[in-house]
């Protein structure tokens, strides 16, 4: 049975989709851009600041799911220039302590709104 999870705390759909599902013990995340929650608005400062805002956004969807970073088997990353893979991956890796989930990065031509960066997750409860 699918459950879907919505959370105040992280950006609204701009689209026909839900912001997760769960399913069992496993949640799928959408991706998630730098969309401040609160305003409605982008946060692209620096590739930094907006890979910590799409961060923030899958912290909450998981917190809403009884989940945290440590229930991640899977995080799936678009970029828009691979030249800001390692300061995307710098501020990725800080929300993940130990056993590490699996993860794709490519680089795309386009995303969203035009951000730089967009992440989904798979976890595991």
């Amino acid at each position: 049975m699918k459950e879907i999870i919505s959370s105040a705390q992280a950006p609204q759909p701009i689209g026909p989709y839900s912001q997760a599902v769960k399913v069992g013990n496993t949640l799928y995340t959408s991706g998630q851009i730098a969309i401040n929650p609160q305003t409605g608005e982008l946060e692209m400062e620096t590739i930094e600041s907006e890979t910590r805002l799409v961060m923030e956004n899958l912290k909450a969807l998981l917190h809403e799911a009884g989940m945290d970073f440590s229930h991640v088997v899977k995080c799936s990353i678009f970029i828009s220039d691979m030249n800001n893979f390692a300061r995307i991956n710098e501020v990725y890796g800080s929300y993940f302590t130990a056993d590490f989930p699996a993860r794709e990065t490519v680089q795309v031509a386009c995303l969203p709104k035009n951000v730089n960066v967009e992440i989904s997750a798979i976890a595991v409860k």
